[in-house]
């Protein structure tokens, strides 16, 4: 089966005040982003883009604080309990504490300051093709 799709390339959180959430992120991920405009801000994560933006003033996007937690990306990480532990002293919230899902493959969700959710995963089986 062929498909057209060549797997995921950005992962955008909106926040309310892109300036914090750019240094919040910038120490969370250990990683300066490599664009960084009023209306956008990139990370570059082992090859992933982590996309900043800012939410508007519409109404529609102010209600955006209350984000439904029915869909998570997660980033892969070598130490689940270290990367989890250092989100929380960060100011995230937990939402998923760290657990075993079968297969040594380990996950956890938390949320940001702005109410987006994160998700971690130790996943020793992953390989890129």
């Amino acid at each position: 089966m062929s498909t057209s799709f060549l797997g995921l390339r950005t992962l955008i959180y909106k926040v309310q005040d892109i300036n914090q959430a750019k240094d919040w992120y910038t120490l969370a991920f250990g990683v300066q982003p490599y664009f960084d405009e009023p209306f956008y801000v990139g990370f570059n994560i082992a090859g992933y883009e982590l996309g900043l933006q800012p939410l508007s003033d519409s109404s529609e996007d102010t209600s955006a604080m209350d984000k439904p937690a029915n869909v998570a990306a997660y980033w892969g990480v070598e130490d689940i309990a270290a990367t989890y532990e250092k989100l929380i002293a960060l100011g995230a919230k937990a939402h998923e504490d760290p657990r075993e899902v079968g297969g040594g493959i380990k996950v956890a969700t938390l949320k940001d300051p702005w109410h987006n959710l994160i998700g971690i995963i130790y996943n020793p089986h992953f390989t890129l093709p």
